[in-house]
């Protein structure tokens, strides 16, 4: 994985246990996901709310450690409110 990408586990709507990456191109973040280790990647065209704050939190942590610039948790932050407007995050 690369600096622009960021991964980690979850679960999808259906109680699925899925991998999840996340990569920055540009201005916009692409997601992936897969179900399985010998999968292929796929991409989600409308990431749900759990993917947005997972890739948020994953985002915080690198910025404390200095490997990501300090302006990009605000980039999501705004990128979440803007496609889920009746979620509030710090």
């Amino acid at each position: 994985m690369g600096k622009a990408e960021i991964s980690w586990r979850g679960q999808d709507a259906q109680g699925e246990r899925r991998q999840v990456y996340a990569r920055h191109a540009g201005s916009r973040w692409l997601f992936f996901a897969r179900a399985g280790r010998f999968e292929r990647w796929t991409p989600v065209a409308d990431p749900p709310l759990a993917d947005w704050l997972a890739l948020l939190d994953a985002v915080e942590r690198r910025v404390d450690r200095r490997l990501l610039r300090p302006e990009a948790p605000e980039h999501i932050r705004r990128a979440i409110r803007e496609r889920f407007p009746e979620t509030t995050i710090k």
